[in-house]
């Protein structure tokens, strides 16, 4: 085991990996820009060090310093959490090269994994059924508009490198193809220093549904269940539950195999998650895999009893996976809500700020994962989230009622929060009923701000 893992991250994610190094028996290092230096992360850690200013560039993303940081506390170790350096292939190769762990899957698997276009070719290779698109990324308008006259509209645009619902474009006619594509290519560029794209067939309204995999470097190859993230405003995941309402035990085996199948064609280990899209007739297809712990991987934690951030340092350090396919089992059902510091009222718009009181639910079944106090201010720099609040049932409506009593107890002052329309969300019948899609949330927001 490690003797002292670095955490190269920041707020909730950053907390939560802290806690289970402690629970490992492993010592922590963080890393934290000016902007954080009164952040919980920060305290808590077993020793903290500043990388930079506020800019993520200079600071969360500097590979320099955060590499440097290691190095000098000694640490044999990096866990990426998500987002930032997480999926950064040339981030986890600097790493091998200065002798330190990446707590991660190989920068082969990042690398051929993060081009949204060559993953799609690997698993069609590998028999993953793949959603109809290009064999790989698009030179030229005619060469996308080949296609989509083939493939019929509405097709969509995607970056090549993307992730996040950033660099996507949906086009549904001849004359919207050369503005949309332009549009996706700029923000890729600006996003991820990658502009090539790649387009495929849009599949109307299906539910997103991702499959947790993780696997050991000694050929143990395990699936979690599912998460179903379809209720997703503009792309960005509002908030998720497992499992899926509309995922069977004969459909969760299948999505999981090929989910093995999957990581196994590309040699992968660590934790990661296939994201598929499943249609009306509950087909489903490859979209991508993210190379890293989701944000949303509690719930998977409380339905199955497994550690996703322990198992993931333990295979780091080459241990082999505690369990086996035939010993996991779903019990139960559980729900994330995102709770951002943003307000819904005027489109959602980030609300930083002090907060100048607190109160987070507890009692059964209620989970945060949080890194927030009463006096913290929430910068503007970085991303919005405040905590991420779980409820766990039983079945599917104890879920949503301990949710729905959860979310009225939670009080947050000094800035705007999203509370109240996710307390919204929990009670709309649609959801209740589990009959919503990936495109719902969208249209329930048009039609909310036309009434």
């Amino acid at each position: 085991m490690f003797k002292k893992v670095l955490i190269a991250n920041r707020g909730e994610i950053a907390v939560r990996i802290i806690r289970a190094c402690r629970e490992l028996g492993v010592r922590c290092a963080a890393v934290y820009s000016t902007a954080d230096r009164t952040s919980l992360h920060a305290q808590i850690a077993d020793e903290a060090i500043c990388i930079g200013p506020p800019a993520t560039k200079d600071s969360y993303l500097n590979m320099n310093a955060v590499i440097q940081a290691a190095l000098n506390c000694g640490a044999d170790a990096i866990h990426p959490g998500f987002g930032f350096l997480s999926e950064n292939a040339e981030f986890a190769r600097r790493c091998e090269e200065n002798g330190i762990v990446f707590i991660g899957p190989s920068y082969h698997s990042i690398e051929m994994l993060g081009d949204k276009a060559a993953a799609k070719s690997t698993m069609k290779a590998a028999g993953v059924p793949v959603i109809p698109g290009s064999e790989g990324a698009v030179d030229s308008i005619e060469e996308a508009a080949a296609f989509a006259e083939k493939a019929g509209y509405p097709v969509l645009i995607k970056a090549s490198a993307g992730g996040g619902g950033r660099g996507i474009r949906r086009v549904d006619s001849p004359e919207e193809l050369a503005p949309q594509m332009t549009a996706a290519r700029q923000e890729a560029k600006n996003f991820f220093g990658d502009d090539s794209v790649y387009i495929e067939k849009l599949l109307i309204d299906p539910h997103h549904v991702e499959i947790q995999i993780i696997a050991d470097r000694h050929g143990n190859y395990i699936y979690l269940g599912e998460r179903d993230c379809s209720m997703q405003r503009r792309n960005q995941k509002v908030l998720e539950e497992c499992p899926s309402p509309i995922v069977d035990s004969d459909l969760r085996r299948r999505m999981g195999e090929a989910a093995v199948t999957a990581a196994k064609q590309s040699g992968y280990y660590n934790a990661g998650t296939i994201e598929f899209l499943v249609d009306a007739n509950l087909d489903f297809y490859f979209m991508e895999m993210n190379t890293r712990i989701q944000v949303e991987h509690p719930i998977t934690e409380e339905v199955t009893g497994f550690d996703l951030v322990k198992a993931q340092i333990e295979v780091a350090a080459g241990l082999p996976l505690r369990i086996k396919q035939e010993e996991v089992k779903l019990r139960g059902h559980a729900i994330e809500c995102r709770i951002n510091a943003e307000d819904p009222e005027h489109g959602f718009r980030p609300s930083p700020g002090t907060i100048t009181a607190l109160y987070m639910p507890g009692g059964p079944g209620i989970r945060i994962d949080g890194a927030v106090y009463q006096g913290y201010t929430i910068t503007p720099y970085y991303d919005s989230m405040i905590a991420k609040l779980i409820a766990h049932g039983s079945d599917r409506e104890q879920a949503i009622n301990k949710m729905k009593w959860a979310l009225s107890e939670f009080i947050v002052d000094g800035v705007q929060t999203n509370i109240d329309f996710q307390l919204e969300l929990i009670k709309n019948p649609d959801f209740r009923s589990g009959c919503y899609d990936n495109g719902y949330l969208n249209r329930y927001m048009e039609k909310r701000h036309k009434n």
